[in-house]
């Protein structure tokens, strides 16, 4: 899936095939390096070698490894919604648990599998920690998302329902993989129980019918 990051994280955004192929592979790179030798000694020396690019197509698109990181976020970001999309289109109309199933798995299999995640996420971590930003992005984009397929509004109180969601999960799901290496199942259930009980009494919440 060679999802492009959106140009705002981009000193040039691609404008033809080619130079998005390229863009790719920096960002390829990036992330295979980033689990390699970590934030601190990556180099976009490095990443160009990695991706079999000029120095200069690199500084094409990023001033410095940090917007690259933040473009590799971006990215996952992308790549996440278009999963967490997809998966939701199969499944049909499972109601709001079968979404929240639907999100938490596709959040857990990119932790397990996708190259940079651990230190970049949805949203640059660097330094590490940084979380705030990221989790009110990622609640955003699930407002958008899941409000048509919960036939919801948009509004701020669902958005405050998923960014309290997002922080619980985020929270939890880190404690996991911090117990073990490819996330302590039992820490995983039980946050897939908290997060069911606080969604049920938002969601399932007889809703008021304006007047």
């Amino acid at each position: 899936m060679n999802t492009v990051p959106h140009p705002a994280s981009l000193r040039r955004a691609p404008v033809q095939r080619r130079s998005a192929e390229r863009l790719t592979r920096i960002l390829d790179a990036c992330a295979d390096l980033l689990d390699e030798v970590g934030y601190d000694d990556l180099s976009t020396r490095a990443v160009a070698q990695r991706a079999g690019v000029p120095i200069g197509s690199v500084y094409r698109f990023f001033g410095n490894k940090r917007q690259m990181a933040d473009a590799l976020a971006q990215r996952n970001l992308e790549r996440f919604t278009a999963r967490v999309t997809e998966r939701l289109k199969e499944r049909g109309d499972g109601g709001w648990r079968a979404a929240m199933d639907v999100v938490l798995d596709e959040y857990l299999a990119m932790k397990r599998t996708a190259p940079g995640f651990s230190l970049v996420d949805f949203g640059n971590q660097i330094p590490v920690g940084a979380r705030s930003e990221p989790n009110h992005r990622v609640a955003d984009r699930l407002t958008e998302l899941l409000s048509g397929y919960l036939e919801r509004e948009p509004d701020d109180d669902l958005r405050r329902t998923f960014l309290i969601a997002v922080e619980t999960a985020d929270t939890l799901v880190h404690l996991a993989f911090r117990m073990a290496p490819e996330g302590d199942e039992r820490i995983i259930e039980e946050a897939r129980e908290m997060l069911r009980a606080y969604l049920a009494r938002v969601l399932d919440a007889p809703r008021e019918v304006p007047r």
